[in-house]
């Protein structure tokens, strides 16, 4: 299965996404979704397949949620995500070397 998507970012979130089938646009997304994501911002279109990768989706997470409920929202990664601990960052001032 081959779909043809269109990918919005939120203008209130950082990092979150909603995808949806090109040829059907916002028209499945429910209404209270759009009021909490805001003024959707066109990022790009993909053809999305099974095949393909995706830096942070489950591509078949994806496929299933646009085949199944007409849309597909990326939440923005958690903040303990975006950190990472470089080994001298866990030595305390007083640990020898």
């Amino acid at each position: 299965m081959k779909v043809l998507c269109s990918i919005y970012r939120s203008p209130r979130k950082d990092g979150m996404y909603l995808y949806v089938p090109r040829d059907k646009g916002l028209a499945g997304v429910p209404e209270d979704l759009l009021r909490l994501f805001g003024k959707p911002e066109h990022s790009m279109d993909l053809i999305l397949s099974p095949e393909r990768k995706l830096a942070r989706e489950d591509i078949h997470q994806v496929l299933e949620n646009l085949q199944g409920q007409g849309y597909h929202l990326q939440m923005p990664p958690r903040q303990e995500d975006w950190v990472m601990h470089l080994p001298d960052e866990l030595l305390t001032r007083n640990d020898p070397v």
